[in-house]
């Protein structure tokens, strides 16, 4: 199953630099072919005082930081799902095919797996271990086996989602920031657009003031926009690494656990000794 994951961004990955690499064979030269000499010409009056504009301002200040903060934790959370793909290499229950475990069993391999889980750390595979043979261990039904490990994985995928909801806010807030500052440009270009009864080199000055102050607006909002792009790719990537070892831990114990299980006919089961149970019915 880890191996399943991996080979899955692999190809994800391969696919992507496929596709890049077929699109920059066939359009790059026909634009070439189109706008070479324009292209030149337009690509030389970005000089390192345009650059310096446009990536650097308030607004870009702030993005870049909004966006950092949504890089480290996103790492974070790729770090926590590399930890936990680990530990489907533990030999958490017997793998051998044709192994049957009876109720009996449960509380050895519950013991073994608190054990485990005390020399390796907590993970989502081990407490779903724990939870599903405690749950056989006092039920002796497979069914309520299932839908113990069923909702814990629901539980595991809401309690990711909802880790995640600082890192979607940021990735809504950049093009909120970028918006702000061009509605910041804007209306500082509108406010010098007063131009009657001047003479014509302040109307060219104030021209070229409107002028810069529209490239400022609109430069926030494509440095936020392309900050956007890449943290949305990003944070997808994270989601479905997250999405994956839930499954697979969910995949894991149904395979080796779930339909491994032997239930005891209820005719079979030995008497427990327990208190209630001699106590007379009314």
């Amino acid at each position: 199953m880890e191996r399943t994951g991996t080979e899955r961004t692999s190809r994800d990955g391969l696919l992507l630099l496929l596709a890049v690499v077929v699109v920059g064979l066939i359009c790059i030269p026909l634009w070439y072919l189109r706008f070479g000499q324009e292209a030149l010409e337009g690509s030389a009056k970005w000089d390192q005082e345009r650059i310096a504009r446009l990536l650097l301002g308030p607004e870009q200040i702030i993005c870049y930081a909004a966006f950092l903060w949504a890089l480290l934790l996103l790492a974070a959370r790729w770090f926590e799902v590399g930890r936990q793909r680990r530990a489907f290499a533990t030999d958490w229950l017997p793998t051998d095919p044709g192994i049957r475990i009876l109720p009996e069993d449960a509380f050895d391999l519950l013991r073994r797996t608190e054990q485990r889980m005390a020399r390796h750390g907590s993970s989502l595979l081990g407490n779903q271990l724990r939870l599903a043979l405690t749950k056989f261990a006092a039920s002796r039904s497979g069914r309520d086996v299932g839908e113990t490990v069923r909702v814990q994985a629901e539980t595991d995928l809401g309690r990711y989602v909802s880790g995640m909801a600082t890192v979607h806010y940021l990735a809504w807030a950049l093009p909120a920031i970028g918006f702000l500052g061009t509605v910041r440009g804007l209306a500082t270009s509108l406010s010098l657009g007063g131009l009657s009864g001047l003479d014509v080199d302040t109307v060219g000055e104030r021209l070229g003031e409107a002028t810069r102050h529209l490239n400022v607006a609109f430069d926030c909002t494509l440095v936020a926009l392309g900050l956007s792009i890449v943290l949305m790719f990003l944070l997808s990537a994270v989601q479905r690494d997250q999405e994956e070892v839930v499954l697979d831990g969910q995949q894991y114990c149904l395979e080796y656990l779930v339909i491994r299980l032997y239930e005891v006919e209820a005719t079979d089961r030995p008497k427990s000794g327990l208190p209630w149970e001699t106590l007379p019915r009314t």
